[in-house]
């Protein structure tokens, strides 16, 4: 792997790289989408995160977010965006970069980041629930409106996770004292995907303390493949998510199991 290095991004030179990165890794068709590199600078300037992962002297992943303050009066992290150039996927850099984060966001003297991400999108899973150790219980249909690039053509949905950054949970998910691996019984899966690949008609109602639920392997392949398809699994897991969340549930784990995948939740 090309070495890497992560370090704070400080100028508007660097904040210009940025936006270009932006087009690249969401594969935008224009930059009206596209944070501002004056906006970036400025949460920088203000006790905001910004980070850059570096390949030589070329940015190829990136990291931000801002101070936020919570419904309670407390204080948080708000994670705003991570992107990685494509040509840089699947290399770790997205981990180094969360952690660098998390460091920063530590000697700052705070103890929880909050991000958005797409459900659907199972490398996102893999990285922010099983890896990190972030947890979810709110999701949020369309979000963001109708939006470009690779996330065009369905209401951008998101999970709005919670990575509890000195707790126990995260240490030991970080550790790799806990490793996540969880079977899944048949019996505690609440919507087995159909053959067609299609979602089920009807779901089981959760009467256990934990329960699984079955997402897409490749959704970008589904929505390449199927648009029709891709929404009925939107809307499926939209409605899936929101009653376990409204039962107190939340989302602790990300499973593969015999070439599936599926979300452990928990109360």
């Amino acid at each position: 792997m090309t070495n890497i290095t992560i370090r704070p991004i400080t100028d508007a030179a660097g904040c210009t790289a940025v936006e270009q990165l932006q087009i690249d890794a969401w594969q935008m068709d224009d930059n009206l989408e596209v944070v501002p590199g004056h906006m970036l600078l400025t949460f920088y300037k203000n006790g905001g995160v910004l980070l850059g992962a570096y390949a030589g002297e070329r940015l190829v992943g990136f990291v931000t977010g801002f101070v936020g303050l919570m419904g309670n009066g407390r204080f948080k992290h708000a994670s705003h965006m991570m992107g990685l150039h494509p040509d840089f996927q699947g290399q770790g850099i997205g981990t180094r970069l969360k952690l660098a984060q998390r460091q920063v966001v530590q000697q700052q003297g705070l103890d929880l980041i909050t991000w958005t991400y797409d459900p659907l999108e199972t490398a996102n899973a893999r990285l922010n629930i099983r890896k990190l150790g972030a947890v979810c219980r709110t999701y949020i249909p369309n979000l963001y409106g109708e939006i470009v690039g690779i996330n065009a053509g369905l209401p951008s949905d998101r999970f709005q996770v919670e990575w509890h950054i000195n707790s126990a949970h995260v240490a030991n998910r970080l550790t790799g004292q806990d490793k996540g691996g969880t079977a899944v019984p048949n019996h505690l899966i609440l919507n087995v995907m159909g053959e067609n690949g299609r979602p089920p008609d009807t779901t089981k109602s959760p009467s256990e303390a934990s329960h699984f639920v079955q997402v897409p392997h490749n959704f970008q392949a589904v929505k390449t493949r199927d648009l029709p398809l891709a929404l009925a699994w939107r809307l499926h897991t939209r409605q899936l998510f929101t009653d376990l969340f409204a039962q107190n549930y939340t989302v602790t784990n990300f499973v593969f199991q015999d070439n599936k995948v599926y979300y452990f939740v928990q109360v």
